[in-house]
């Protein structure tokens, strides 16, 4: 009897994992809510008891959702989500400047085939017709947080929303409660292929800092941007697309090259991560990146921040 029951923890956690990894919903709910008890005390060893733990379980549920099609071993799921907020536990440390980096969840080789790649885009365009529901105030903290690379600390975050790092963690916490119906919600409904646009932007990008080095950027503009566009700071208006020619124009002038490293592409918001590469005579003109964060109205961008990656 004790074997079946031994048994049985393992298998009904392979079965809600691969469940999950189809883009069931209710079966990662159920897998989170079984190992909820192992989740929280690892949270608890690590943090101590306060609010943070209730933060980093829900942030911990979300990169589940995100990465659950990285489980290699469905029955061994408990493990990874343990190792899941582990790692956000200690990212959390981290951003308090009270331990030493560590890394993250590690990815596991590429294992891409035609069934796994389906699979895989499926739940990715699930979760962004999700994201895409949310409010504008809630949709770009979630999305710098948990799909950009380079744009993700809470002090980068407030600088793109232009509010206190405290304003962003409770709307972080508050997208994370609002996804969750968000998923469910749109469960059923149909889902834009969000490869397809991110690829679409990783061309545009190229084309635009392309057009930029022919001195047609103004071109860009026009034809792209809104006749309105408002460059931010610190959500704060600087100024429009003139603004955005010269500093542009200047950059070249100087021999500021920009590269694109990451880009997050939704309907509604694109985050454009950049390198900056300054000129030799100048090595350390510009810091080591920035961000293009673009909200678009009408299918043109309309807003646009500048987040600048921190120096070393």
């Amino acid at each position: 009897m004790s074997a079946m029951s031994g048994d049985a923890g393992p298998a009904q956690d392979a079965a809600l994992t691969r469940a999950a990894q189809a883009g069931d919903v209710s079966a990662l709910g159920l897998l989170l809510e079984r190992h909820r008890p192992g989740m929280r005390a690892v949270a608890l060893g690590v943090l101590g008891p306060g609010p943070d733990v209730d933060d980093v379980l829900q942030e911990a549920a979300l990169v589940a959702l995100r990465r659950i099609t990285d489980v290699r071993d469905p029955a061994s799921a408990g493990a990874w989500l343990r190792m899941v907020v582990r790692n956000s536990c200690r990212n959390l440390l981290r951003a308090s400047r009270r331990a030493e980096p560590v890394a993250e969840v590690p990815l596991p080789p590429d294992r891409a085939t035609p069934e796994r790649a389906l699979q895989d885009h499926a739940l990715r365009d699930w979760i962004w017709e999700a994201v895409e529901s949310l409010t504008p105030t809630l949709r770009l903290p979630v999305v710098l947080r948990y799909f950009a690379t380079g744009t993700t600390s809470y002090q980068q975050i407030a600088e793109a929303c232009g509010v206190p790092v405290g304003t962003v963690r409770s709307r972080l916490s508050q997208a994370r409660a609002t996804l969750a119906g968000a998923l469910a919600a749109t469960a059923d409904t149909r889902h834009e292929d969000a490869l397809r646009r991110t690829e679409d932007s990783w061309q545009e990008a190229y084309a635009t800092l392309a057009a930029a080095e022919r001195g047609e950027f103004g071109k860009v503009l026009k034809d792209r941007y809104s006749p309105d566009v408002a460059l931010l700071a610190g959500g704060e208006r600087l100024g429009g697309a003139g603004l955005l020619l010269a500093g542009m124009d200047g950059d070249l002038a100087l021999g500021i090259r920009q590269r694109p490293v990451h880009i997050v592409a939704g309907r509604s918001l694109l985050v454009w991560e950049m390198d900056l590469v300054n000129p030799p005579d100048r090595p350390d003109h510009c810091p080591p990146g920035v961000a293009w964060i673009m909200t678009l109205a009408g299918g043109r961008v309309d807003r646009i921040s500048l987040v600048h990656t921190p120096r070393p």
